[in-house]
């Protein structure tokens, strides 16, 4: 049975500021609980109902059986499914490199879903780091954690100043910009930074500076913008020639 105290120090955990002062986060669900308890990331408590846990042998970690109605108590999603794992935040600690690889760099990206999604689709690709501005939204958001559906054991994510991380860089930059070349005039690419700017006001100006290949994905139709996840799908598939 669930105690008071465990669903209050659960529920904590959707607060930003009870997640950096624990290290911790909270994953729901089958594919997400999959994914981590194969991961590198360490997982402190899984909860889960009695149909869940007997479809389980055994797991690498604490595991609590409760009831839905707790679960539910417990979840961040309109339905709970099934399962609910807290675990710690991955500490990264050496400076990304950029050379010999495809790096992603989100500016004020601020939309968890558009987080989430743009690490699913950077997974998908092959890219397996992006480097945020210090104003983009938290990856350990639920919302940003659940839009990954697994990927966020796969791809390393930092938050920095990234224009004093640039200025030691020599790859080229690419920015995802309205007066850009064709995208699919680019050549495919083993090595560069892809920039994706803010949902509304698109890259800062700080940042633009260190672009070296500004492009576009050219458009035939009336619409104003593509979300930034969208774009960013586009443009990988583009640079990667897929």
């Amino acid at each position: 049975m669930l105690t008071k105290n465990e669903l209050k120090d659960i529920q904590s955990l959707c607060h930003k500021k009870q997640r950096d002062e624990r290290g911790l986060f909270v994953a729901e669900g089958p594919k997400m609980a999959e994914e981590l308890l194969n991961s590198n990331f360490e997982i402190n408590q899984l909860y889960a109902t009695k149909t869940y846990l007997e479809k389980h042998e055994s797991f690498n970690c604490p595991a609590k059986e409760v009831t839905e109605d707790e679960l539910q108590k417990m979840s961040n999603l309109t339905n709970a499914n099934q399962v609910l794992l807290v675990a710690k935040q991955k500490e990264i600690e050496h400076i990304p490199n950029a050379e010999n690889r495809i790096t992603l760099l989100l500016d004020a990206i601020q939309d968890p879903g558009n987080m989430g999604t743009i690490i699913r689709i950077a997974d998908w690709f092959g890219v397996n780091q992006i480097v945020c501005t210090i104003d983009c939204v938290e990856l350990y958001n639920p919302k940003v954690v659940q839009s990954t559906m697994g990927s966020i054991s796969r791809v390393d994510v930092w938050y920095m100043n990234v224009s004093e991380w640039l200025s030691h860089i020599n790859v080229p930059v690419f920015g995802a910009m309205l007066n850009g070349n064709n995208i699919y005039s680019a050549k495919k690419i083993d090595e560069g930074i892809l920039v994706i700017g803010n949902e509304g006001k698109g890259i800062s100006e700080e940042i633009k500076s260190f672009i070296t290949d500004a492009v576009t994905i050219p458009k035939l139709g009336g619409a104003e913008s593509l979300n930034a996840a969208v774009a960013t799908g586009i443009i990988l598939g583009a640079l990667r020639n897929l």
